[in-house]
């Protein structure tokens, strides 16, 4: 079976390079950061200088910054980690990115292509020393004096990853990008039937061989060694869910099952600021078919079962206190289903 690397988020923020170290005990390949209450980037930069994982952002919002910002960044923590670091971006939503954080967020797909290609100019002029003349829609780089120029990485421009989940987003990311970040809120059928289809024709507009990409299946896994870990895993799980499920951007997963309903029903809710109702909405037919599910044994052959072969990496997301050991019984068994 093919080797896949296992990853799973860092949850510290000023211990961040101690949990670091503690989960690559536990077998973890890679830790990512999200942008929720922190920037994403702080922990990492804190994680670079001494961890044996690799590390990336999942995602940090990209339309707020701009290229410059975000190449200077990459750049930093690929030195700083020694060429562990890859950049992992996303578009998030409208509303996130309109009215949080004052910025233009049409037409998505259109600035995250010119985003990268806009990096992809910056990485080049300091790799190279030629003159930078990036001319785009959205973004203009056109000065970049010795003063400012970091020059040639020793480990190369850091890898572009990008997350996605409609159709358009996602055969962008076959067309331009390092990685595609699969967005967590998702089922095994949705996964082979849209996202594996999209990023196929994505590649195919461009040319591009399916070796020129890699996948990063996330995965929201509800894992427990004992009835009490499972139970808490239950709780955290389906409150994760209930909150993509309200999401207009998420509807097209529930869509594929028949459940749009459950979609309008949450987003309702969640207008209403009532969380505890919308919990109650996710059955166990739901938490099942998107979540990840078992003890680690019964989660590592479903891990293995659904990804094996078809993603280089798989990303554990896990909404509830995991232990450092529980991660490492679910590592070992993943290990142990002949996946890596």
């Amino acid at each position: 079976m093919a080797s896949m690397k296992l990853d799973t988020q860092l949850r510290s923020f000023a211990d961040a390079a101690s949990e670091a170290a503690q989960l690559a005990d536990a077998g973890i390949d890679g830790v990512f950061t999200f942008e929720g209450p922190h920037d994403g980037f702080v922990p990492l930069t804190l994680a670079a200088p001494n961890s044996r994982v690799d590390l990336y952002t999942n995602v940090a919002i990209a339309l707020p910054r701009n290229p410059m910002q975000l190449a200077y960044l990459a750049n930093d923590l690929q030195l700083l980690s020694q060429g562990r670091f890859m950049l992992g971006l996303g578009s998030q939503i409208k509303p996130q990115i309109e009215k949080r954080f004052g910025a233009k967020f049409d037409p998505p797909v259109a600035r995250m292509r010119e985003m990268v290609a806009a990096m992809r100019a910056i990485f080049t002029a300091w790799s190279t020393g030629e003159r930078l003349r990036f001319e785009g829609d959205f973004y203009h780089h056109t000065l970049m004096t010795p003063m400012f120029n970091p020059g040639p990485n020793p480990y190369g421009p850091p890898p572009i990853w990008l997350g996605a989940l409609g159709p358009l987003m996602t055969r962008m990311a076959g067309e331009v990008a390092d990685g595609l970040l699969v967005m967590p809120f998702s089922t095994e059928r949705f996964f082979t039937e849209h996202t594996m289809t999209n990023l196929s024709a994505g590649l195919a507009a461009a040319g591009r061989a399916r070796s020129d990409i890699s996948v990063i299946a996330q995965a929201i896994v509800c894992v427990g060694r004992n009835e009490a870990e499972y139970a808490a895993a239950v709780g955290g799980v389906k409150g994760l869910l209930s909150f993509y499920g309200s999401t207009p951007s998420y509807r097209p997963v529930l869509d594929a099952h028949g459940w749009g309903d459950l979609h309008v029903e949450l987003n309702v809710l969640s207008k209403q600021g009532r969380w505890l109702d919308m919990i109650g909405l996710i059955d166990d037919d739901i938490l099942h078919t998107i979540a990840v599910c078992g003890t680690p044994d019964e989660v590592g052959a479903k891990l293995v079962r659904r990804f094996d072969g078809v993603a280089e990496r798989v990303a554990f997301y896990m909404p509830y206190a995991a232990s450092t050991e529980l991660v490492a019984a679910t590592v070992a068994a993943v290990r142990a289903s002949g996946a890596a």
